[in-house]
């Protein structure tokens, strides 16, 4: 579940190179990423993913429907309970169909489980930069003892298991905590471990700048140095890993979710949706496309849009094009 070191070393090489001690500008980085026509596809889609998220009542309105009520009216009992007509059910008033077995709207679940599987893959990213960003700053700049206690912290959280403790903290967390905001905070817990390390490591590089150099000598403390002269040194990394974690954190949800031990119904989920879709993809194969391609398609465009602004802030890169 953790990422792999290689995609650390890879989000490491948008540093910025050593002849430039800024970061790159919001322009020429927003210039670069507007060239790249993939990335502008794949952003798009993202807004996209984000506007029908935000927007779920009110597309839900406009199609009449919502995610809980039950249409067994719709459903074929001799058949074990499979939609009426084809693909699912697909009618003016059921847009994308209705559930085998429950006859809920498949649209309007769609729509929600967009909100649940987004809401926290981007609340678990936001939260493990904070987290990482802190401890990586801590291990960079406080001293060998805080580096030495830090970095084997570090060391503990990716050398964990982290798939198989998360299914058994889902477990034994009482059911009265709200699910999405336990799956963030599990996927938070166990996954800061990557950030720490890119964090401690370009704070490394770039504490013996000269300008960090120059406010030291100035007498700044610590603290500010490392938030004014630090940080912005690290916020290109830090986006391009950012935009990596997204769908990494949208998977680990949806694989929760499959197992049983994400989001519990009626809440909806993508992963949720496609557990139940594999009793019935023979008999519904419409069912289980559905959320399917929405999440394949969902991770092809964040993969490709963390490609592209890793290309916009690398400096190496725009040395090429």
């Amino acid at each position: 579940m953790t990422a792999p070191e290689t995609e650390v070393s890879a989000v490491a090489a948008a540093a910025p190179a050593t002849g430039a001690d800024a970061p790159p500008r919001g322009r020429r980085t927003w210039r670069r990423l507007r060239a790249d026509r993939a990335a502008m596809a794949a952003l798009a889609a993202v807004a996209a993913l984000v506007a029908v998220a935000a927007a779920a009542p009110l597309l839900c309105a406009l199609e009449g429907q919502d995610p809980t009520t039950f249409h067994s009216d719709l459903l074929d009992s001799a058949r074990g309970g499979v939609p009426y007509g084809a693909l699912g059910g697909v009618s003016g008033d059921h847009w994308l169909g209705v559930e085998p077995g429950t006859g809920r709207d498949v649209f309007a679940r769609i729509v929600y489980g967009a909100r649940v599987s987004l809401g926290v893959a981007l609340g678990a990213t936001a939260l493990e930069l904070l987290v990482g960003v802190a401890l990586g700053l801590g291990a960079g700049f406080g001293g060998r003892r805080a580096d030495a206690v830090l970095s084997r912290l570090t060391d503990l959280s990716l050398a964990l298991p982290s798939f198989l403790l998360a299914l058994a903290l889902m477990a034994i967390v009482p059911q009265s905590m709200p699910r999405p905001l336990l799956l963030a905070c599990v996927i938070v817990a166990l996954n800061w471990g990557n950030v720490a390390r890119l964090t401690r490591n370009q704070t490394l590089s770039l504490r013996s700048r000269e300008y960090v150099d120059a406010a030291r000598l100035s007498g700044a403390r610590p603290a500010r140095i490392a938030v004014r002269e630090i940080l912005p040194g690290l916020a290109a990394p830090l986006l391009v890993l950012g935009a990596l974690k997204v769908p990494l954190n949208m998977v680990i949800e949806a694989g929760l979710s499959f197992l049983g031990a994400g989001v519990r119904p009626p809440t909806p989920s993508w992963g949720q949706m496609l557990s139940s879709a594999t009793t019935w993809f023979r008999a519904d194969p419409a069912y289980v496309a559905v959320p399917g391609l929405l999440l394949f398609t969902t991770l092809l465009a964040f993969a490709v849009l963390a490609d592209g602004v890793r290309k916009a802030v690398d400096p190496r890169w725009s040395d090429r094009s």
